[in-house]
């Protein structure tokens, strides 16, 4: 019985590292922004992992006038890409078939940066990796933080019951 056992665990073992091994890819190229929180390098779609950008149809209230802060936070990733290379771990993949990564210009962490400048949350349903930078950003006023606005998952929620 402790044989059974203890071979069981082996292969069990043996079946998550090399699942883990299918997500540990790097990914290297140019980056086509999608929104404020994906991208495209080559056939790869990437969905940035641990942050939660505005949808692209997203508004936030600023001043008592709504304003276009999912556009806004697409156009803030792309002014942070800059057509520069961009390297993505992939930690997994979602159910949409995305590739969930950390991406990176050089040293800099795009993920981070992104929730530091306030141009996404931190998405702590699947991560509680960037939650400083969101406490920066929001003590800030950075980026979304200025405004009213409904958490990005909350967005596409009432979105998608419509």
């Amino acid at each position: 019985m402790v044989q059974k056992i203890l071979i069981f665990k082996i292969f069990f073992l043996i079946f998550l590292f090399n699942n883990s091994l299918l997500y540990a890819k790097t990914i290297i190229g140019k980056a086509k922004v999608i929104d404020g929180d994906t991208i495209h390098i080559n056939q790869n779609k990437i969905r940035l992992h641990g942050i939660d950008a505005p949808e692209k149809n997203q508004t936030c209230i600023y001043e008592d006038k709504k304003w276009l802060c999912g556009k806004q936070s697409t156009y803030e990733l792309k002014k942070i890409i800059n057509k520069q290379i961009v390297k993505c771990i992939t930690t997994n993949i979602d159910k949409y078939k995305r590739y969930i990564a950390i991406c990176y210009i050089n040293k800099l962490n795009i993920n981070q940066t992104m929730v530091k400048k306030g141009w996404a949350i931190a998405y702590r349903f699947y991560s509680k990796d960037y939650i400083n930078e969101e406490d920066y950003a929001r003590k800030n006023k950075a980026g979304i933080w200025k405004s009213v606005f409904e958490e990005p998952y909350k967005f596409r929620k009432t979105k998608k019951n419509n």
